[in-house]
C-alpha cells in the first residue's frame, strides 16, 4: 500500500486530504494539533493512520504518541534512537490498545553495509517491533541493491527498507515488489517529508497501473435465512396469525414456506411481509400427513425430522432435491433413536462419506462406507421425552429439530450435547422459539479458558433443559439481515478498496458475525456508524496472516480461505472437518479452486494452511490470481467466494453455474456488480 506523510496541515486540512489516500502518516511534530485535534483524528478515521512524532522535534512526542495510540492509531513510529524507558512507554501501550509499534531508523547520509542493516533490523525486533522500517540514503545504484537484499529471509510484512534520495526513487517501489506492507509518498514535490518522496498520484501509477479498487456504498443485506426458516416453521405451529417482516425471498427460505403451507399453515406474502396463520400444533395433530419435500436445505430437513416425529401419528416420508440428495444425515440415527425415532433410508441408502475425496470433472466424488443415510427416508415416531447425550460433531442442525419438537411432547426433556459444534446456531434457535413463547433453559460447559473469555471454541459442552407441554404462540418481529451474504462484501472492501454495507446487527447471534472478527485480526481497517445496527465500512489497510477456528462458523470457510490468499504469510484455519458434507465437498472444492489460482495449500486433519501474498505485491510480480473456468460445485458459498477471488484475478474468472447463489441470496450477482 502508499502510506502519504502529510504534515504542515491543520485539521480540517488533514481531514479532506484522507479520503483520498490509502494509508496516511500523521507528522504529529509538524502539524498544529491539539490534544481533543488528536483524539478526533485517530477515533474517526477510517483510513489505516500512522502516529509519527520525532522526539528530536518534540519533547513531548511520548505524550502525544500514547494519545494516539490510546485514540486509535493503527500504527506508532517509534525512533530506535528513543531512550529505553520511552521504548518501554510507548511498547506497553501499543500492547494495551492493540496499536502496531513501528521501530524506524534512518540515515540521512548513506547506506551502511547489508551486516550493519541486518544488526539495525534484529534491534529494533528486540525493541518490540512489530514492523520494521529501515531508510537509508542512496549516493550509489548499487545502495538500492544493499537495501533490497535486507528482505532476503524476512517474514513478508513485517520490514519496510528503501532508499532515500533521488538515486534511491526506484527502490521505493521495489520495496512493495519484496513484500513491504506499504511504502512513503507525500502530496506533492513541495511537501515531501524527506527526499526523494514521490508525489502520491505519481507513485500510484507506477504502482497499480490499470488495477481497478472496489469502492460501494450502502449496499442492503438481504434477510438471514437463518432466521427466516426458523421463524417461518415456528410461525407455522403456532396458535394465530404471525407477521415477519424484513423478509427477501431466497431458495432455503421459500422451501421453508413450502414447508410451512405442507403443514396446513396458511401463508401470504406481502411485499417484504410474510403473515402466516399456523396450526396450533400438538402431539399427533397431523394425522393425514404422509411425505413431506423439503427443497435442497439441509436445515430444513434435519429441523423437519424430529418435528414430523411428534406431530404425525404415521411414519412420513422426506424427500429432497438437488445437491441434498448426495449429502449424508451424519448421526442422525443414533440421535434421533437416544429419543426413540426410528429413520428407514430408502433401498441401499445407508451409507455415508469418508474424509477423504477426490476431484472428478466439475464434482466432488467422495468414498462411501456404510453407517449412515441420505434422502429419501421415512421416519417413525413416536418422539419419546426424555434425557439424551449426544455429539454435537455432526454440527447443529438435528439439535435445532430436536430443540423445535420436544417442548410439544407432555413431559419435560433434557439434551446433553458434548463436542458442540456450530453452538451459535443452536441458540439462533432458542432465540427464535423464545419470541414464539418457547422456554428452553440452557448452560455451556468448559474450562478455564472458556470460563474466562466465553469464546465458543473453548466450549465442551451445552446441557439443554426443556419442559414439556409447552405450545407455540403468535409472534411478530423483523427478520435479522443476514451475516453470511454480508461476508463476501466485507471482504472485497478489506481487500480490494472499500465497502459499506447496511442493514446489520453487531448484537446478532449468526455465527457469520465472525466475519468482522476475523477481518480484524487480518488488519482490515473497520468503522460502524450508530451502532450497534448502523452501516458498516471496511476499507482496505495492510493485512497479516491469521489463525480462525471456523467450527462454528463453517460458511465462512470459502470467503476467509479467499481473504487468506491476501495476507502475506502462512494463515491457518481449522474446522475442515465440518466442511465434508455440505453442497459438495468444500474442503475439497476450496483446495482444488485455491491450487488453480496459484495459492498454496495444504490440508493436514482438522487444518488447512494458506500461503498468501499482498495484493500490491500481486500486482507488481505480475502473481494476481489466475483467471479462467473454474467449477461452482452447484455450491452457492463457492460462487460467492470465487466472485470475490475475480477482483484480483489476472484474467475474467468464468464460473460453470453461478445461478445456484439463489439458494441463498438471489440478487447476489446484481448487487456484486455494484462493486
Amino acid at each position: 500500500m502508499i502510506c502519504t506523510s502529510i504534515q504542515n496541515k491543520e485539521l480540517s486540512q488533514i481531514l479532506d486530504l484522507l479520503p483520498g489516500l490509502e494509508m496516511a502518516e500523521i507528522r504529529l511534530d509538524r502539524c498544529a494539533l491539539e490534544d481533543e485535534d488528536v483524539d478526533l483524528l485517530f477515533s474517526q478515521s477510517d483510513v489505516p493512520l500512522i502516529a509519527t512524532c520525532r522526539l528530536s522535534e518534540e519533547p513531548q512526542a511520548a505524550d502525544i504518541l500514547e494519545r494516539a495510540i490510546q485514540a486509535g492509531a493503527k500504527y506508532v513510529d517509534l525512533e530506535m534512537e528513543a531512550p529505553a524507558a520511552v521504548g518501554r512507554r510507548i511498547r506497553e501501550a501499543c500492547r494495551e490498545w492493540g496499536t502496531v509499534l513501528i521501530r524506524s531508523y534512518h540515515n540521512f547520509e548513506d547506506t551502511p553495509p547489508l551486516p550493519v542493516l541486518r544488526s539495525l533490523a534484529e534491534r529494533a525486533r528486540n525493541f518490540g517491533a512489530e514492523v520494521v522500517k529501515i531508510v537509508t540514503t542512496a549516493t550509489l545504484e548499487a545502495d538500492n541493491a544493499t537495501i533490497g537484499a535486507l528482505y532476503e529471509g524476512e517474514a513478508a510484512g513485517t520490514l519496510v527498507a528503501f532508499c532515500m534520495g533521488e538515486a534511491g526513487r526506484p527502490s521505493r517501489i521495489e520495496a512493495l515488489r519484496k513484500g513491504a506492507p506499504f511504502t512513503y509518498a507525500c502530496l506533492s514535490e513541495e511537501e515531501a517529508a524527506a527526499p526523494g518522496q514521490m508525489p502520491v498520484a505519481a507513485l500510484s501509477e507506477a504502482v497499480y497501473g490499470p488495477f481497478r479498487f472496489v469502492h460501494a456504498h450502502n449496499l442492503a443485506m438481504p434477510a438471514s435465512k437463518s432466521f427466516a426458516q426458523r421463524a417461518i416453521i415456528a410461525a407455522a405451529l403456532a396458535e394465530g396469525t404471525s407477521t415477519l417482516s424484513a423478509y427477501s425471498p431466497c431458495g432455503d427460505s421459500e422451501s421453508a414456506i413450502a414447508v410451512a403451507r405442507t403443514l396446513g399453515a396458511q401463508v401470504e406474502i406481502n411485499g417484504n411481509t410474510l403473515i402466516i396463520k399456523g396450526i396450533g400444533a400438538e402431539p399427533g395433530c397431523l394425522s393425514t400427513l404422509s411425505q413431506l419435500h423439503t427443497g435442497e436445505s439441509g436445515f430444513l430437513t434435519r429441523l423437519s425430522i424430529p418435528l414430523m416425529s411428534v406431530l404425525c401419528t404415521s411414519p412420513v416420508r422426506v424427500t429432497g432435491e438437488k445437491t441434498l440428495l448426495n449429502r449424508p444425515l451424519s448421526g442422525a440415527h443414533d440421535i434421533m433413536a437416544a429419543y426413540g425415532v426410528r429413520l428407514y433410508p430408502e433401498g441401499n441408502n445407508r451409507v455415508t462419506c469418508e474424509k477423504s475425496a477426490e476431484i472428478a470433472g466439475n464434482k466432488i466424488v467422495s468414498n462411501p462406507r456404510k453407517e449412515d443415510c441420505y434422502l429419501p427416508l421415512t421416519v417413525a415416531g413416536p418422539l419419546i421425552p426424555g434425557r439424551a447425550d449426544v455429539s454435537g460433531k455432526g454440527g447443529s442442525q438435528l439439535l435445532s429439530g430436536l430443540l423445535a419438537a420436544l417442548p410439544l411432547c407432555a413431559e419435560k426433556s433434557a439434551l446433553y450435547v458434548h463436542e458442540p459444534r456450530s453452538i451459535p446456531y443452536l441458540f439462533i434457535t432458542v432465540d427464535v422459539l423464545k419470541k414464539f413463547g418457547i422456554r428452553i433453559g440452557s448452560e455451556m460447559e468448559g474450562g478455564e479458558d472458556f470460563l474466562e473469555t466465553q469464546d465458543w471454541s473453548l466450549c465442551t459442552g451445552v446441557n439443554f433443559r426443556i419442559r414439556g407441554g409447552q405450545r407455540y404462540q403468535a409472534a411478530a418481529f423483523p427478520i435479522e439481515a443476514d451475516w453470511s451474504g454480508a461476508a463476501p462484501f466485507l471482504t472485497a472492501g478489506a481487500i480490494f478498496g472499500e465497502v459499506e454495507v447496511t442493514g446489520l446487527d453487531t448484537r446478532s447471534l449468526q455465527a457469520d458475525l465472525s466475519i468482522l472478527d476475523i477481518l480484524m485480526q487480518a488488519g482490515a481497517s473497520m468503522s460502524q456508524a450508530d451502532e450497534p445496527t448502523g452501516s458498516i465500512r471496511v476499507q482496505r489497510a495492510p493485512l497479516s496472516p491469521f489463525q480462525a477456528d471456523l467450527n462454528h462458523c463453517p460458511d465462512l470457510f470459502p470467503m476467509v480461505a479467499v481473504l487468506s490468499a491476501f495476507c502475506p504469510g502462512e494463515s491457518t484455519l481449522k474446522g475442515v472437518g465440518r466442511l465434508r458434507h455440505k453442497e459438495t465437498d468444500r474442503a475439497a472444492a476450496i483446495e482444488a479452486m485455491l491450487t488453480q489460482m496459484g495459492v498454496p495449500v495444504r490440508i493436514e486433519d482438522d487444518e488447512m494452511t494458506i500461503t498468501g501474498m499482498g495484493l500490491t505485491q500481486r500486482i507488481l510480480t505480475g502473481k494476481l490470481l489466475r483467471g479462467g473456468a473454474y467449477p461452482s460445485y452447484s455450491d452457492h458459498r463457492m460462487v460467492m467466494a470465487l466472485k470475490v477471488a475475480s477482483l484480483g484475478a489476472d484474467s475474467p474468472i468464468l464460473i460453470d453455474d453461478e445461478a445456484c447463489v439463489a439458494k441463498s441470496f438471489p440478487h447476489f450477482n446484481e448487487l456484486f456488480s455494484k462493486l
